[in-house]
């Protein structure tokens, strides 16, 4: 995605400094007595903290920024191919490490995020690889080696998409590959660089391969509800072809890691433990391009717009009735109701507590929970399902040759917890995540804008209810998402990029206001 996009939940657009020159911890502590036990992998991370600790935090996908490292956990490492001594032959090791991180005043929890990292090992980094550079350790088994990004090697993104190719299981990774995938040999790859929250590489311009970087236990939802979408037949997402996996049920121990001919190992807690989703490879789209590319294409030409707009309404609507099809749905009650509207209250009064900006607004913003809530105590119900989770301009893409929308990237906001992201909701989140998409390429090509964003999204809500319902009919519901949304946006901008924050403001103007004049929500 774009830096000029809008911004997601998970991600920030700036580089904060690397950490201090603290030591993080390397391991867990040793027990205490003369018969204690070097704990599994204690070398090999001993040796690629001093490293990691300074690298990491550079990293676009890393989401600790702004607090430094001070600790690691060696949850699982595999080779996926040897690191030869001698010749020009990289090796390739897997890792999953876990990185603590204390509390700050912006983040009151401390964290202890798990991060899937795949590392380059050469003698020497040939002059193309350099910007892929992490160092070279001082000690343990991969003393003097050159330590780099794997993604960046031609070489071991080739090999990892023929481990997909072929599937089976290394260690704790189990790949998979869909029975009637065809995945051809030797197709080259490349890759991309403006994600954020994770890392692409596109393979032949036939397949793309996105590996998560930020992982947990659990079934990732950019696997299970394309894979769902695939089984009613809905041609609006891509299907996934292969995925892998770090299944770490009853794993312990760390062996194979100390000599050049190491073989893999894994580190676990003895205990049952809900498999990984790493990386999922999906059909490429060739001669496609983002919502966001191709709006703010339109406003740099005066050029409508509406009839995309109202396509890619057509098209969500779509993923919205096959997701309804294909995963359970509930109804939202009054309790439900009253805790959707309670939780929007909490973020609205941080972000009021950190932008000042917003005090003046508080209180018409939260009206608009709380008849939310209000509705809910009278009898009101909703239908809340699977929905796609961070839905903006930036995760569609129209294919140049028919002009077909798809939609991609349903993974959520991974900054929530993965339950969070797997719970049904009401449509009308996705549907206000587009709106508050609009408002921000309305704003970027502001010199031809004009109404553009009215019309542009009074176009994707006609689409929209040409398929399923006209989201404009539950004014209240959508009006609160909205809100919700556009809140976040103040928070994100104040923090990240204060030169934005004019765009959400004028949309919390707009919402107050509408709601103090009508005392009620307008789209």
């Amino acid at each position: 995605m774009s830096d000029a996009a809008p911004p997601r939940r998970e991600t920030t657009a700036h580089r904060e400094p690397a950490p201090g020159p603290s030591t993080p911890t390397t391991a867990p502590a040793r027990p205490a007595g003369p018969a204690a036990a070097e704990p599994p992998g204690a070398h090999l991370l001993a040796s690629l903290a001093p490293l990691l600790v300074e690298w990491l935090p550079r990293q676009r996908w890393f989401a600790g920024k702004g607090r430094p490292i001070t600790g690691f956990t060696l949850v699982a490492a595999t080779e996926l191919l040897p690191r030869p001594y001698g010749g020009t032959a990289p090796g390739l090791l897997h890792l999953l490490l876990r990185a603590q991180q204390p509390a700050s005043a912006g983040h009151p929890a401390p964290a202890e995020d798990c991060y899937q990292l795949l590392l380059g090992v050469r003698d020497v980094l040939p002059p193309h690889l350099a910007p892929a550079l992490i160092g070279r350790p001082a000690a343990g088994p991969l003393r003097d080696r050159t330590l780099y990004e794997g993604l960046a090697d031609p070489r071991l993104a080739t090999l990892l998409l023929e481990r997909l190719r072929v599937p089976g299981r290394l260690g704790p990774l189990r790949f998979t590959r869909e029975p009637d995938a065809t995945i051809s040999p030797g197709l080259t790859p490349r890759l991309l660089g403006a994600e954020q929250s994770n890392s692409s590489a596109v393979y032949g311009e036939t397949y793309i391969l996105k590996l998560f970087r930020r992982v947990g236990p659990g079934l990732n939802p950019d696997l299970e509800l394309p894979r769902a979408l695939a089984n009613t037949g809905c041609s609006r997402v891509p299907a996934p072809a292969a995925w892998f996996e770090a299944d770490l049920s009853g794993l312990s121990g760390l062996s194979g890691l100390s000599g050049p001919s190491g073989t893999p190992g894994a580190v676990g807690n003895g205990g049952p433990v809900e498999p990984m989703t790493l990386g999922v490879l999906q059909p490429f789209l060739p001669g496609s391009a983002d919502g966001w590319q191709l709006a703010l294409g339109a406003l740099a030409v005066q050029a409508d717009f509406t009839a995309s707009a109202r396509a890619l309404g057509h098209a969500t609507a779509e993923v919205h009735l096959a997701l309804a099809e294909a995963l359970p749905t509930v109804v939202l009650r009054r309790p439900q109701l009253e805790h959707l509207a309670t939780g929007m209250t909490r973020r609205l009064d941080a972000a009021v507590a950190a932008v000042p900006a917003l005090r003046p607004y508080r209180d018409a913003l939260c009206a608009a929970y709380e008849e939310l809530a209000a509705l809910g105590r009278g009898g009101r119900t909703w239908r809340a399902q699977r929905i796609h989770g961070d839905l903006h301009l930036g995760q569609a893409l129209r294919t140049a040759a028919d002009g077909r929308w798809s939609l991609i990237d349903f993974e959520g906001e991974p900054a929530r917890p993965l339950a969070e992201r797997r719970r049904p909701q009401p449509v009308a989140r996705d549907i206000a995540g587009m709106l508050r998409s609009f408002d921000y390429a309305a704003a970027v090509g502001r010199a031809a804008a004009g109404d553009w964003a009215e019309r542009t999204r009074a176009a994707f809500c006609e689409g929209y209810a040409a398929v399923h319902h006209d989201p404009r009919e539950d004014p209240r519901l959508l009006r609160a998402h909205e809100t919700d949304k556009a809140v976040y946006e103040v928070l994100y901008e104040a923090r990240h990029r204060p030169d934005w924050l004019s765009v959400p403001m004028s949309a919390i103007r707009r919402l107050a206001e509408g709601h103090r004049a009508t005392g009620g929500a307008a789209v």
